[in-house]
């Protein structure tokens, strides 16, 4: 069995950390992961993503500093030793469970060396800070076993999990056979924006022209009366929502994968606010009922429709899903659009997603081929951070530095993300009061004036447009930004680009 030392994968992140080039940091990576056993290959893989197979392990910022040893003299600990540690902190749960993680906690810093401790804190933090996101590692694992990228992607995709995706690069499984599995989620497919349905007609010919709900993103998955629902961050929901599951299993047809959205209803079948719905998503089921709406079919009884033209998926849908399909039109007609788009408004829905007929599913992609326009700007960006309020915030945190992704690592930011601003406004008391509770638990770094959390959290922000500044490394500033709500569906690699950003220059 294959001991790779964790020194390694320290080395190689350091070596990332150091360099703007992403074909450095693409040899970099590949490098290290040839020297993986197959065994080896996915816990390694979560510890340079910053996301552990094991998910949440409860150890944070707080744990963190008041649990350091003193640091081993020489590199031992193994990747396997890590995976196994984790694994028995995650664990660990009821009465003493907190003494009892620490203890675990102070046996494997104990173990490692003082850059060892400074790197299993990043990993155990969810913040590497090396620009090593999955864009850059999914590249290099096509280098690293020397084959097609776009073949590593779309394997990607369809497993939803680059962990697993170089697992099966390296145990040298064809990756070019890896399809669609029901059970197995695969990343969502992204939406580019547009000023106007008119406009996005315009571009795209032909198109499905459906109204944006302002819920939560689902997939579902049934093979026979199984059903499975996941969130858009590709997390297993289906205990939390039976209304969903119910629906489903009484569609006609025995195996399905469906994409769509959920939102609960008023009493007069109006959208209630996405809080309101997001509330209900995230707990048991109650007074509250989430009703599904779908927009695509990607697998039915057999048939993988990922690659056919979404005229065919909406065909079959329709017939399969009936009323729980989103509401819309099939137009060329820039007016038609425009008319979908005031009746959605009008309906209390966000806008439209315009859909050209003859593109496939572009899986974890934001594809040309799907538009969407709302009357207002948003932009869903990261928070790196936020400063303690003062006057009336006092002992709350407030003012949040936000950030746009930089998947293709070109402004040399460590963790590429690119700030592009601050805001303080749009927050109301409650969203004051959770962040003010949330933030601290995530915490990477904190001190009088400013708590640095893990860059996992999403939030969308209204703005009124960017403009040009020397400011900031991407050379854009948001302007006029408030806050609307925290996408706490939403994962950050589905944030926003630096790259839509400044593409809202005038």
């Amino acid at each position: 069995m294959t001991s790779t030392l964790v020194a390694e994968l320290d080395h190689a992140t350091a070596a990332v950390a150091a360099t703007r080039s992403r074909l450095a940091k693409i040899d970099a990576l590949a490098s290290v992961l040839k020297l993986l056993g197959p065994e080896e290959v996915s816990p390694a893989v979560g510890m340079l993503l910053g996301k552990v197979r094991q998910g949440r392990i409860g150890i944070g910022w707080r744990r963190l500093q008041a649990v350091r040893p003193e640091p081993a003299g020489a590199a031992s600990l193994t990747v396997l030793d890590v995976d196994e540690a984790l694994t028995a902190i995650a664990a660990t749960t009821g009465t003493g469970s907190q003494a009892q993680r620490s203890e675990l906690l102070h046996a494997l810093l104990g173990c490692a060396t003082i850059t060892e401790q400074d790197f299993l804190a990043r990993v155990m933090l969810g913040d590497m800070r090396t620009g090593a996101l999955e864009g850059v590692l999914t590249d290099a694992v096509a280098k690293a076993w020397d084959l097609p990228l776009e073949v590593v992607r779309r394997a990607a995709m369809l497993t939803g999990d680059l962990r697993e995706t170089a697992r099966l690069a390296r145990t040298g499984d064809d990756l070019t056979q890896v399809g669609l599995r029901v059970g197995t989620p695969v990343l969502p497919m992204l939406a580019g924006t547009a000023t106007s349905a008119g406009k996005a007609i315009e571009t795209l010919g032909q198109c499905s022209v459906q109204a944006k709900l302002d819920g939560a993103r689902i997939q579902v998955h049934r093979r026979g009366e199984q059903v499975q629902v996941f969130t858009r961050s590709l997390a297993e929901i289906s205990d939390r929502v039976p209304e969903i599951v119910e629906v489903v299993r009484a569609l006609p047809a025995q195996e399905l994968i469906l994409d769509g959205e959920t939102l609960a209803l008023t009493e007069d079948g109006l959208p209630r606010a996405f809080q309101d719905s997001m509330a209900r998503f995230g707990s048991e089921a109650g007074e509250v009922v989430l009703r599904p709406w779908f927009f695509d079919l990607l697998h039915v009884d057999g048939q993988d429709l990922i690659d056919e033209p979404l005229q065919h998926r909406l065909a079959e849908l329709t017939r399969v899903a009936g009323e729980f399909v989103v509401p819309g039109a099939v137009t060329d007609e820039p007016e038609t659009a425009e008319r979908v788009m005031r009746e959605a408004l009008a309906a209390g829905h966000e806008g439209v997603v315009v859909k050209a007929l003859d593109g496939a599913y572009a899986a974890g992609r934001r594809g040309a081929n799907w538009l969407k326009v709302k009357p207002v700007h948003t932009l869903d960006l990261v928070v790196l951070a936020a400063e303690w309020g003062y006057g009336r915030r006092t002992g709350w945190l407030s003012n949040l530095h936000l950030a746009a992704r930089d998947p293709a690592g070109r402004f040399g930011e460590p963790d590429g993300l690119v700030m592009v601003g601050k805001t303080f406004k749009g927050l109301s008391d409650a969203l004051l009061r959770w962040q003010t509770e949330h933030f601290p638990a995530i915490a990477t770094e904190q001190d009088e004036a400013l708590v640095r959390i893990r860059p996992d959290v999403v939030v969308e922000i209204a703005v009124d447009g960017v403009q040009r500044s020397t400011r900031y490394p991407g050379g854009v500033a948001l302007r006029f930004a408030r806050v609307k709500q925290y996408r706490q569906d939403k994962p950050v690699t589905d944030a926003d680009t630096i790259d839509t950003v400044r593409s809202m220059l005038r």
